[in-house]
């Protein structure tokens, strides 16, 4: 994952992972893409031990050591986005030992699933959307939907990047210009969600089933609703159109090894889906008044064995 010195503690997912982890008895080490090493196809990643305490600084480091990663229980690659170069070198490295430790998410996964162009493959669930270089198309999409559309980089995370555009702005062309780098690189534009005002739901799955469901509210001046931009947290449930569209999604991600995810919905539509490094467990352990991580270590646990048996034979 990325450094240490980056965890909120009352917020971050994988802080909550690494104290779930810790509290059902495991070692917890840390380390940067950049630790990991492959002599043939044995991994190895230069790692520091992390003791996970109940109250600041939270975590202590111990013992630096050369491990070997299948000789592990599980893998967790928790490094947020952007997935550039170095990004790709790390999934194509835990490749390596996908089949002798368990890799939350699969590497392959990881790497198949861009979180905002993966959504097309769920076209009946989603809003209207346009991936293009082109500016002029934006502009005639934004049109197109009525005058108001939502602009975004394909590989951007945490509400980074994202911008209305309008018909009556201005602004709109110059930001069109600048997001694509006046036509080199494409960008995704979406219908405007009104119902982005009520909230952004984040829901969390695990082997494709819910583990539960938060709703992000934007601030009054913002139209992102992601905890990182300042976001209000509220408890929520699925509604019924909502719970089919998980039904749909769920197989799917577990074809590609996607075993955590968080699915970003406005207007019971899918938005985004998230496999890189979704947040949001702290926030759905305190509606419900437990640790939600517990779930997820207990699951690795087992689905780890399976690996391990797997690849015994």
């Amino acid at each position: 994952m990325d450094p240490v010195s980056t965890i909120a503690f009352d917020k971050d997912t994988s802080f909550a992972f690494m104290r779930g982890a810790a509290r059902r008895g495991h070692e917890v080490w840390h380390c940067l893409p950049r630790d990991l090493s492959n002599l043939g196809a044995d991994l190895f990643a230069q790692a520091t031990q992390l003791h996970v305490g109940p109250s600041a600084p939270f975590l202590t480091p111990g013992p630096h050591a050369r491990l070997e990663l299948a000789k592990l229980d599980v893998v967790f690659i928790r490094k947020d986005p952007p997935f550039e170069r170095n990004y790709l070198f790390l999934t194509q490295q835990l490749d390596l030992v996908r089949d002798r430790v368990l890799v939350m998410n699969d590497p392959r996964g990881v790497r198949d699933a861009n979180e905002k162009l993966f959504t097309f493959q769920f076209l009946d669930f989603m809003p209207t959307s346009l991936v293009t270089a082109n500016p002029a198309e934006i502009l005639d999409f934004v049109r197109n939907v009525g005058g108001r559309a939502v602009l975004k980089p394909l590989d951007g995370a945490g509400g980074s990047g994202v911008v209305v555009l309008s018909t009556e702005d201005p602004n709109s062309r110059s930001l069109a210009d600048i997001w694509t780098r006046e036509g080199k690189e494409l960008a995704l534009v979406q219908e405007y969600q009104p119902a982005v005002r009520v909230g952004d739901k984040r829901v969390l799955l695990l082997d494709g089933e819910p583990l539960g469901a938060i709703l992000r509210v934007p601030r009054a001046d913002d139209v992102r609703a992601n905890i990182h931009a300042g976001g209000r947290v509220e408890a929520t449930e699925l509604t019924p159109a909502e719970q089919r569209l998980v039904a749909a999604v769920g197989p799917v991600l577990q074809e590609y090894g996607l075993w955590f995810v968080g699915l970003d919905l406005i207007g019971e539509r899918l938005i985004e889906v998230n496999v890189t490094s979704p947040t949001g467990i702290q926030e759905l352990g305190r509606h419900l008044g437990r640790g939600v991580e517990d779930d997820v270590i207990a699951w690795a646990e087992q689905r780890s064995q399976r690996v391990k048996e797997a690849a015994s034979y």
